[in-house]
């Protein structure tokens, strides 16, 4: 049965799941880059630090519990549940006063309900996606964060010139992000629950409507429904039969995810950074930008071989941070175009891992998998916020080469003793 959703040709039940997690993670970036994005206008710098610190663990917290929560409960409640806290969260953001604790709070708790979704829309999109354009589906859906975050961006330059008022730019910002919200939650409602979640808690006929509408299998035999409910595999004997792919997955994205952050978003901040803190928009726009591109220029590669896009991701990324580097102190054009295309293999990094992600863990533990590999991740990313205040800007440009550099030995590392996941049921691949 899973060989007809598997091998199914894209349908319109493809393009609607595939819309309602683009629109996810369009609001997703939206959201996350609207922090970074205005900090500078609302804090005294030395509490930015802080506050951006909290929100990176709080994304970690959300990625944990509600990763676990999804495989318990299911993808599509999890996915309601995520967006009712920072839809909340972003009403109150509104009506709130611009101060230290509030904005300390509210954006936690927006940072929390994003990284909650993040283990629900990778098994959805794994689980229903068929093998031949899996990759390719969920790196364009992923990489509507950073088509969200460069909007965000956009739309922030363009309210810094119309308003003068602080408190009116932030309030129009919140205003596009809280309609979308609305939206994403409606759509969110007609989200099918995934078949494979289903089966594996013996709801047989719910799966089999769900398969219907993606392939053309339209029934199951009785003697087929049998052996359809696999073993449920626990989370700690899967860290324990996977653990080289899940080791690998840690590094690459825990490098992937700080050597983004740390360029897109958080490099405005660092100690004497040449640029200034009120370049945050500029550079969060060009960064998210290139990154936006780069999903499309991977396209002809992602179905054919995870471990070359990888690979090349990575290098490609080693080498554009080191002349990121070396433009640093020039003209603030020349800075932002190299780090545009810094961020273009940055995409490319993000949509292989993702893929990897969603595909190398059983259906049982998938979205606890990815919400535990993305906590881990967010984890580092809130030591080196930290870390950012004690060292200057060019250290920190410094140590996220570094990173690409760790991120690089462990693609090839993948490449050489690695499972080739492309083009492969993800039944195939546990």
């Amino acid at each position: 049965m899973f060989q007809a959703l598997d091998k199914a040709s894209w349908r319109k039940e493809h393009w609607k799941i595939f819309i309602i997690v683009s629109l996810s993670f369009f609001l997703d970036g939206i959201l996350f880059s609207l922090v970074p994005t205005t900090l500078f206008l609302i804090l005294e710098l030395d509490k930015v630090s802080l506050v951006l610190a909290l929100n990176s663990l709080s994304f970690m917290l959300g990625s944990l519990a509600l990763g676990r929560l999804a495989d318990f409960y299911g993808r599509k409640l999890l996915f309601l549940t995520s967006v009712l806290i920072y839809l909340l969260a972003s009403i109150l953001f509104i009506v709130s006063p611009k101060e230290f604790l509030p904005v300390l709070f509210i954006t936690s708790m927006i940072n929390f309900g994003v990284g909650g979704e993040v283990g629900a829309a990778y098994a959805a999109m794994a689980e229903l996606s068929p093998m031949n354009h899996r990759g390719k589906a969920i790196m364009l859906a992923t990489n509507f964060w950073n088509i969200g975050a460069f909007f965000i961006a956009g739309l922030a330059l363009i309210f810094y010139q119309i308003y003068a008022d602080v408190s009116t730019q932030i309030f129009a910002l919140l205003i596009g992000a809280i309609l979308l919200a609305i939206v994403v939650a409606l759509a969110r409602l007609y989200l099918p629950e995934s078949p494979r979640w289903l089966i594996q808690r013996g709801r047989i006929q719910e799966a089999q409507r769900v398969i219907g509408k993606f392939s053309e299998e339209k029934e199951i035999k009785k003697e087929e429904s049998l052996g359809l409910k696999p073993k449920e595999v626990g989370l700690i004997e899967a860290f324990k039969k996977y653990r080289f792919r899940l080791m690998i997955l840690l590094i690459i994205t825990s490098t992937q995810l700080l050597t983004y952050n740390m360029v897109a978003y958080y490099s405005p901040y660092a100690s004497g950074f040449i640029y200034g803190p009120e370049s945050a928009p500029l550079i969060i726009f060009y960064a998210n930008l290139g990154a936006s591109i780069g999903a499309f220029l991977l396209l002809p590669l992602i179905d054919r071989t995870r471990k070359l896009s990888n690979t090349l991701a990575f290098m490609g990324g080693l080498i554009t941070c080191l002349f990121l580097i070396l433009g640093y102190g020039n003209l603030f054009f020349i800075f932002s175009m190299v780090l545009l295309i810094n961020l273009i293999f940055s995409e490319w990094a993000w949509a292989a891992l993702s893929a990897l992600e969603s595909e190398l863990f059983p259906t049982g533990v998938r979205a606890s998998t990815v919400g535990f590999i993305t906590s881990i991740a967010w984890l580092f990313n809130t030591l080196v916020i930290l870390v950012e205040a004690e060292i200057s800007a060019i250290t920190f440009l410094s140590l996220a080469s570094l990173l690409w550099f760790i991120g690089f030995l462990a693609t090839l590392i993948w490449y050489k003793r690695g499972l080739e996941s492309a083009k492969k049921s993800v039944d195939e691949l546990i």
